[in-house]
């Protein structure tokens, strides 16, 4: 039986919609990298190796682990930052993928992919695994040996968060991992780790990439909940809330401002266009008039010296309404949230009062709440759900903070966008105008080094 044959006989024991990913991308069995990785070129690509998968993944629950694992570094957006990325950031991301496959398939033919392959007596490659005997109903959540001496209190409560349903963020088990290497030395390029990480698998942000993303994510939609989902969190979800550190890049505050304010500018009407305001003006004068507190102070027998009275006055404001603003928080914005937050925040006096986070789903956020560096994400991106939220709420002006990697918008999605006024900031080191440049009135790049 060969490769691919093994990948479809997957399909009985896990039940679930891989056959649309096999039509999706092509299965090479490869010794050039150690275990499996997607290649997210024109033409996607599946590679396994086939050794591994004799020794490491022989079942079918096995087998579709190793897959499943794989799919989520392209729906969470990690296969756009693996090149280059440290081995602490590899690291991270497989212990948030292998803890939520863990959750979704906790029966032990599945989880025990990552209880074989990692040893449950060495840290920090425990962090990778489920306990023993695990229930993902079970309180509180045992830890491995390794965890439960004296001085492994922080790196034991990260352990029992991540297989919990409080959920554990990259940066809770990045620090874990900080100290571990600060603190006894160690070297985190010896923890052997699934999937390719060094970037020569995976390929360049393409246009590909972000179709097979959108594609994963529709399958993902489709599998059942965990029998006790993380707190807010669905199946094509992974980190919900989360604390950014905010960061204010001087140079983004004018050209985000710039933006803003084209996009403000009604529809045929210059930038800067005022319109006529009526309004009340408070005046003061010494003649008198019908002054209710001055006729007090008479009536004590004090001669008031000014007379206050209400008069109508016509004001001329900007015609322009406050924007509505969509912050990228998926996957791929690592790294640069907190200063496209400082952004937004720069320019609170044109934007509405509620700014719009979106991931796969829109979430909403206060003011107050985006200076405290609150983010929900989901980890993925789709721009369907901005549409659905444009339309829901009959937004005529909005400006998308992203890198552009959002999908494909819906033949209603389109005329959303084709009916408001748009504009788009492009940030982050890869970008990709392609899928918004149609419905942007006006789009700029932003800096945030």
């Amino acid at each position: 039986m060969n490769l691919k044959e093994q990948l479809f006989d997957c399909l009985p024991a896990g039940r679930y919609a891989l056959a649309g990913l096999l039509r999706l991308v092509d299965v090479v069995e490869t010794d050039t990298i150690p275990t499996a990785a997607v290649e997210c070129h024109a033409q996607p690509r599946l590679l396994i190796n086939p050794a591994f998968v004799a020794e490491h993944a022989a079942t079918p629950e096995k087998l579709m682990m190793l897959v499943l694992h794989e799919v989520h570094h392209v729906l969470l957006g990690h296969t756009r930052r693996l090149s280059g990325s440290a081995p602490a950031d590899n690291f991270v991301f497989d212990c948030v993928i292998n803890a939520l496959l863990c959750r979704m398939f906790p029966q032990p033919a599945y989880t025990a992919l990552f209880r074989d392959f990692y040893p449950a007596d060495t840290f920090p490659a425990c962090l990778l695994r489920p306990p023993e005997g695990w229930d993902p109903r079970a309180r509180p959540v045992p830890v491995p040996p390794t965890l439960a001496v004296s001085g492994m209190g922080p790196a034991r409560q990260v352990y029992q968060s991540l297989y919990s349903t409080e959920g554990a963020s990259y940066d809770d088990i990045r620090n874990v991992l900080r100290s571990f290497v600060q603190r006894r030395g160690g070297d985190l390029g010896q923890v052997p780790l699934l999937g390719d990480h060094e970037g020569s698998a995976h390929g360049s942000a393409t246009a590909s990439g972000s179709v097979l993303a959108q594609s994963v994510t529709d399958i993902v939609r489709h599998w059942p909940s965990p029998p006790e989902p993380i707190k807010g969190i669905s199946l094509s979800e992974l980190l919900r809330d989360s604390r950014i550190r905010i960061t204010r890049p001087p140079s983004t505050r004018r050209l985000l401002r710039e933006l803003i304010g084209k996009v403000a500018g009604p529809s045929g009407v210059q930038h800067g266009a005022r319109r006529l305001t009526t309004g009340e003006t408070l005046i003061e004068s010494p003649i008198p008039g019908p002054d209710r507190r001055a006729m007090t102070t008479r009536a004590l027998g004090i001669t008031p010296l000014l007379y206050r009275s209400v008069s109508p006055a016509t004001q001329r404001r900007p015609d322009q309404e406050r924007v509505h603003v969509y912050v990228d928080v998926s996957g791929s914005m690592e790294g640069i949230k907190g200063a496209l937050y400082g952004a937004v925040i720069d320019c609170e006096a044109l934007v509405h009062p509620q700014v719009h986070l979106f991931s796969t789903e829109v979430a909403e956020v206060s003011p107050a709440q985006l200076r405290a560096g609150v983010c929900r994400s989901t980890g993925g991106t789709d721009i369907r759900c901005v549409t659905k939220h444009m339309a829901r709420h009959k937004v005529r002006r909005a400006v998308l903070l992203t890198d552009g990697f959002v999908g494909s918008a819906s033949p209603e999605g389109v005329a959303v966008l084709s009916k408001a006024r748009v504009g788009v900031a492009y940030t982050g080191g890869q970008v990709d105008e392609r899928a918004l440049a149609p419905y942007a009135n006006a789009s700029i790049r932003l800096s945030l080094d």
